[in-house]
């Protein structure tokens, strides 16, 4: 008979994010996993398969709350333009912090490229959500007079997925707040068209 888990897998995976987070896949071992995890082996080849498994569900669990943290940028803007910004700002404020964590979806591309399908497979999924997130509200700006009626709103919208994938690579290479709040700046008059 097999004895219940006596751990939180929720809780579990969320540690192996971070650890996933700060050394990458290959930096990371099952001990590093293990011990940040407190769990046993066993348990977590029981749980969640090897290594690479465990990596696949963390990087779709950590997109999947990435999303949501989006949807909720919209929620609490008064306009679409304001929800683009809202999720620029927002990053810059909390990628700059010292303690904040490395994104485990852009580790996750520089890391692997394109050689790993299911690896980019979860990642072009999110990235379809951000793209469409972003065109849409790129779109009721301009209908609003927010932006630029002339604006490309697909490749707008390119631009700023870009500018934050960019943003976050500057905030693991040590860019403060003020550095990140000041690139969301610049993309965000981007859309403004010419003066």
């Amino acid at each position: 008979m097999a004895r219940p888990r006596a751990f939180d897998r929720d809780q579990v995976l969320d540690i192996a994010i971070e650890v996933f987070r700060q050394k990458g896949f290959e930096g990371t071992s099952t001990d590093d996993l293990i011990t940040a995890m407190q769990i046993g082996r066993q348990s977590l080849y029981a749980t969640f398969g090897d290594k690479r498994s465990l990596y696949l569900e963390a990087l779709r669990r950590y997109n999947t709350n990435s999303i949501v943290d989006l949807l909720d940028a919209r929620r609490d803007a008064t306009s679409p333009r304001q929800a683009v910004e809202a999720l620029l700002l927002a990053f810059a404020e909390q990628a700059g912090q010292p303690a904040a964590s490395a994104c485990l979806g852009v580790n996750s591309i520089c890391e692997f490229g394109t050689s790993d399908g299911d690896v980019v497979r979860i990642n072009h999924e999110s990235g379809q959500t951000l793209q469409r997130f972003l065109e849409r509200n790129l779109r009721e700006a301009q209908q609003q007079g927010e932006v630029d009626r002339s604006l490309d709103t697909r490749g707008a919208a390119q631009f700023i997925a870009v500018t934050l994938m960019g943003m976050k690579v500057s905030a693991r290479a040590g860019a403060d707040t003020a550095t990140l709040r000041n690139i969301a700046q610049m993309a965000l008059r981007s859309l403004d068209g010419p003066p």
